[in-house]
């Protein structure tokens, strides 16, 4: 028999003898063990029952809107969420926005991709208003876009525009009024859609809004996995009065309900506390139904 054969019949064993321990023992063998008690649940997508079905896990996240996607005052409210459409939170189609720190305007103000700048300043004052507390952020203009100039002009050697000829708020479509009359003695224009800013040196404008907003980061900004099922405990105080005059209850109660649910950093410095959303709402249907 020559080399080449015996070669080529020692690999196919070895494929054969693999193929059985990776891919058959190995699958089987750990899904016996998933399946004993204490496992069996978690193996299983750790999923939640009431009433007979399944209403969620406890390792997803979900959102708890109407049908025109307006948070239902009774229940806290999740994190953004950018995986699939609509409200997110679909496990089939996991995914971030991509965007940075240095996303401050958009190609299309209009569109639904807009600058993580302006998604964040326009989440903080729906969440603000939602919850009676001051939404306003550095960088963020009081309508909820981001507060991003255009400077045009001639440059410097420093690639500063001393003599500005036109400037444009980047981030409020026509016929929107912007957020400033003038910038250094130029009047401000709002954005045409379609039009190229990027030959404009870039100039965020902090205001004077309060470096520490009541409104925390995890409600403004999405998680990479965009399917993280909880939320700060910061987050989750903010709405405890709401929810708690939704529900007809004390906010000691509710306050109560949400520490009951806040697990603890793992192991005593990994992570950070945080509570889960679903698990809180479904304990507060349960204890303090909402009465129609």
């Amino acid at each position: 028999m020559s080399t080449w054969i015996r070669q080529h019949l020692a690999a196919l064993r070895a494929l054969l003898v693999l193929t059985v321990i990776t891919g058959i023992a190995y699958p089987v063998a750990v899904f016996v063990v998933a399946q004993l008690p204490g496992l069996h649940d978690k193996a299983n997508g750790s999923l939640i029952e009431q009433d007979g079905r399944i209403v969620g896990s406890s390792l997803i996240g979900q959102a708890f809107t109407d049908g025109n996607g307006n948070a239902l005052a009774q229940y806290f409210q999740s994190r953004p969420s950018a995986s699939g459409k609509g409200d997110g939170y679909d496990p089939t189609s996991t995914s971030f926005t991509n965007l940075g720190p240095e996303s401050t305007l958009a190609e299309n103000p209009d569109d639904a991709k807009q600058s993580l700048l302006t998604q964040v300043c326009a989440r903080s004052k729906a969440i603000g208003e939602r919850e009676g507390v001051d939404g306003s952020r550095p960088f963020c203009t009081p309508s909820g876009v981001g507060a991003v100039l255009a400077v045009l002009g001639p440059r410097d050697a420093r690639g500063g525009v001393p003599h500005p000829t036109r400037v444009v708020s980047v981030n409020e479509t026509c016929p929107a009024a912007p957020f400033l009359d003038t910038y250094e003695g130029v009047e401000v224009e709002c954005a045409r859609i379609g039009e190229d800013y990027s030959a404009g040196l870039i100039v965020p404008i902090r205001g004077d809004a309060p470096a520490d907003t009541p409104v925390p980061s995890d409600a403004v900004v999405t998680s990479a996995s965009g399917l993280d099922p909880q939320i700060s405990p910061a987050y989750a105080t903010l709405q405890i009065p709401r929810v708690a005059k939704a529900r007809n209850l004390s906010e000691a109660d509710v306050r109560a309900a949400v520490a009951a649910h806040t697990d603890g950093r793992d192991l005593g410095f990994l992570g950070e506390p945080r509570v889960n959303v679903l698990e809180l709402n479904l304990d507060l249907d349960k204890t303090h139904p909402v009465r129609s």
